[in-house]
């Protein structure tokens, strides 16, 4: 409790710190662009706000190290191992000059860089013939690492509004120190009670008005040690179930895949190029836009995060209700996939399900006289 208590109080006065003198940095940290596809602040707002979470959990990490080396020690080397995909999103947040494919490239070597030092080269899956695959400490150290870099930018994909991918991370570690505490891990119970103060910290000045970012750095950060606590807790304890890393992972991991497929397969574009047809995008312009229209406040844009904050928790709470169950997490996993696919398809239909707030449609008559009106409301009915 110790680390949660002196990882969220730096992370307040660090975050602090940056919002009061950003009109010494905003030149160079702060986010310019308010025309991008998942672009929905109106002023310069920065994006560093990774930097003040990283430096949180190395504080809290330093005086766990000071109370017991032992535990301290292993916090270190993840701290170390999250340096190059941090090292990269920063960069881009300073520079905007590095590609997504370098910023995967350094989540990948950031991934080689935990398991070798960790010396972690075995893991199961609950299937026959890929459990025989990962029989081969190459194919276990390649898969996890593609894990770890996947996840990564998951939580990059997911940052698109007000509290939304730090909450989601706040949901995410909650659960896995639960099971770490059931199972007695306590490196990964340290650990997640550390990330969840350093986000917790920079969540209150994130939350609901946006005056700072988590920016690349701070997505990609999350997303490398979230993907350590979920791989470790599986690698060090044999009765926790591989699937639990997926379910308390599932809404990041797949909006990942869906957006693979959709952007490449459906719509044969560069999967990584911004998009604006994420979940979290269709809640806003879907329904937000239509229930507040006119609304260009910050409530507008919090008020799109709680949507997406249950959804997570779909995979979240079966994961916390049965962490050793490989059949039922199975079979939780497919429930997910498919209330996923089914919400997604009614909300990109215009048939949105009454229980998420569905405004009555505006009557179009001539959409042609309604785009000379509102080209807002023309766009998404095309």
């Amino acid at each position: 409790m110790w680390l949660l208590i002196l990882s969220f109080a730096t992370s307040v006065i660090l975050t602090g710190f940056v919002i009061r003198y950003q009109h010494l940095h905003n030149h160079v940290s702060g986010d310019h662009d308010f025309d991008g596809p998942q672009k929905f602040h109106t002023t310069i707002t920065p994006r560093i706000g990774g930097v003040a979470i990283w430096i949180s959990i190395a504080i809290a990490t330093l005086y766990q190290w000071i109370v017991n080396p032992t535990l301290g020690t292993l916090l270190v080397l993840i701290l170390v191992a999250s340096l190059p995909v941090f090292i990269a999103g920063i960069a881009e947040d300073l520079t905007k000059r590095v590609g997504v494919k370098m910023r995967l490239l350094a989540g990948f070597i950031a991934g080689l860089l935990f398991l070798w030092l960790f010396d972690i080269t075995t893991m199961r899956f609950g299937f026959g013939v890929l459990d025989m695959w990962l029989n081969h400490p190459w194919f276990v150290v390649l898969f996890l690492a593609f894990g770890v870099t996947g996840l990564s930018n998951a939580y990059n994909i997911i940052d698109g509004f007000n509290g939304l991918a730090s909450m989601v991370a706040i949901i995410t570690c909650l659960a896995i120190a639960y099971v770490a505490f059931k199972v007695s891990d306590p490196l990964i119970l340290h650990l997640a009670f550390i990330l969840i103060g350093a986000i917790a910290g920079f969540f209150l000045w994130n939350y609901p008005r946006g005056l700072i970012f988590l920016g690349d750095g701070g997505a990609y950060l999350i997303g490398f040690v979230i993907a350590v606590l979920s791989i470790a807790l599986v690698a060090r304890n044999p009765s926790v179930s591989p699937w639990f890393a997926i379910m308390v992972n599932a809404y990041p991991i797949f909006e990942t895949l869906f957006t693979i497929w959709r952007r490449s397969v459906h719509q044969g574009k560069n999967p990584g190029l911004p998009d604006g047809a994420h979940f979290h995008s269709l809640i806003y312009r879907r329904i937000m836009r239509w229930a507040h229209p006119g609304d260009q406040s910050y409530w507008a844009n919090a008020k799109t995060s709680p949507y997406l904050w249950v959804l997570s928790s779909l995979g979240v709470i079966p994961a916390l209700l049965w962490w050793n169950s490989t059949p039922v997490l199975m079979a939780s996993a497919v429930i997910f996939v498919i209330l996923y696919n089914l919400t997604y398809r009614q909300i990109v239909t215009f048939r949105t399900p009454n229980w998420l707030g569905r405004p009555p449609p505006p009557q179009i008559d001539k959409p042609t006289f309604v785009f000379k009106l509102n080209p807002a409301i023309y766009r998404d009915w095309e």
